[in-house]
């Protein structure tokens, strides 16, 4: 007879402790196949489908989509034949078998079939009411997790709303199953009452004031970790923040020499990260995150720039950024940032960094006091490249100048050594032909 398994919530790494619903990809009553996705959710890092280790029917899903799940709490329950084998519904393992990893190219995605009663097609395995296995006369030790005889979402409903526990239950249905009338008898006997109504005040205080269109948006997903990550920076980060006016008109031209050669193109950002990784060389200290009473200093720099996706201000990583050449840190920045726009990045392309390159001018702004990307201990800000007034070789001309601005943990180095990195910068972006001296 079919067997109840719950799928929970499985830890997705990177320290995550929930995520959020955005997509169910099947429906109560289908037939999954194992390692199936079964449900779309969004963490703090990314959007993930999560596969199913279960082949079998879909008897119940657990939350709503834009409902944060923990991990560990319920996904799915899934009615599974053991010992049936199909093309489509794999035998049930003794023991739980480890995810197929979220987003793998090996996941199979079977097609969907619902369950059809008196239809002429059946199903991989017969589809017969869920019954709990009987109890052994004798101790036996078995790897199966407990299951039971419980196959109705409202009965589960019912009985967690009233606190009451299903393994106390005897089931009246077709060997033994709980029905939502057992359920209710043994809320009755139990003297169980209806959950507490919450008090008008509590209400309340709660509530938006009546007459507005005030709207009180949740902190969900990646938003809600930023907003602890950027909290948790300026609570325990001293930063300073200095800044610069650069002329980049010889860097723009540098770009368009360069650009008039076959090959991939250039961008400003890869000219300004390559310009990074020439200060961090000489700046080694600012490649470097405060941990307890010690600064680690980082041999390789894993370069974060800031872009913009369809879950917001993402911070994509080019690891071992120090050695790529101009042209391959061009290609490399172009493919995170339409990833980025896209929302296909993974999580390990989101963490990781050592040194942030936050470019706001493409929002038309000249500054900015941005706050540390933690544990980083600095970030490089460039505002907009456009046309000013400029004193150039004793005459007043217009010129391409962009504000640079670097924000540091000034625990890990003193104004000097920040002033020194920017002003190094500054000099590469006005003068770019320096680049030259360390290659």
């Amino acid at each position: 007879m079919p067997v109840v398994r719950e799928f929970t919530l499985p830890d997705l790494g990177e320290g995550l402790t929930g995520a959020e619903v955005v997509r169910w990809m099947v429906e109560v009553g289908e037939v999954i196949a194992v390692d199936q996705p079964v449900v779309e959710v969004e963490t703090a890092k990314a959007v993930v489908e999560v596969p199913c280790p279960y082949g079998g029917v879909v008897t119940a899903r657990f939350g709503e989509v834009g409902q944060e799940v923990p991990v560990g709490a319920p996904l799915v329950t899934v009615a599974v034949a053991p010992g049936q084998v199909s093309e489509d519904v794999a035998p049930e393992p003794e023991v739980e078998r480890p995810l197929v990893g979220y987003g793998v190219a090996e996941t199979r995605r079977a097609g969907r079939r619902r369950v059809v009663p008196g239809g002429a097609a059946a199903p991989a395995f017969p589809v017969a009411p869920v019954v709990a296995p009987p109890a052994p006369s004798a101790p036996a030790v078995s790897s199966a997790p407990a299951v039971l005889a419980v196959i109705s979402p409202l009965v589960r409903r019912i009985a967690r709303e009233h606190g009451l526990d299903l393994a106390r239950v005897a089931g009246s249905g077709p060997e033994g199953l709980i029905t939502r009338r057992d359920v209710e008898r043994a809320i009755e006997r139990a003297g169980a009452v209806e959950p507490a109504a919450v008090e008008p005040a509590a209400v309340g205080a709660a509530e938006v004031p009546r007459g507005t269109d005030d709207e009180l948006v949740p902190l969900r997903g990646l938003r809600r970790t930023v907003a602890e990550k950027l909290t948790r920076s300026h609570r325990e980060i001293p930063a300073a923040t200095c800044w610069v006016d650069a002329d980049a008109t010889e860097l723009m031209a540098l770009r368009a020499q360069l650009n008039q050669v076959p090959g991939p193109k250039v961008s400003v950002l890869a000219l300004l990260a390559r310009i990074c990784l020439a200060g961090l060389e000489r700046f080694p200290e600012l490649n470097s995150s405060v941990e307890g009473d010690a600064v680690r200093r980082h041999r390789a720099v894993h370069l974060g720039f800031a872009a913009q996706g369809q879950r917001g201000l993402l911070v994509p990583v080019v690891r071992d950024a120090q050695l790529l050449g101009t042209e391959r840190l061009s290609v490399e920045l172009a493919r995170l940032t339409e990833a980025a726009r896209a929302g296909s990045l993974g999580p390990a392309e989101l963490t990781g960094g050592t040194f942030t390159l936050n470019n706001y001018g493409v929002f038309g702004v000249d500054g900015s006091t941005p706050i540390l990307n933690h544990p980083e201990a600095a970030m490089l800000g460039v505002g907009r490249i456009t046309p000013k007034p400029w004193v150039h070789e004793g005459q007043l001309a217009v010129r391409q100048v962009t504000q640079l601005s670097f924000t540091f943990d000034h625990r890990v180095c003193d104004g000097g050594t920040a002033g020194g990195f920017l002003r190094f910068v500054a000099d590469c972006v006005e003068r770019p032909g320096m680049l030259l001296r360390g290659l």
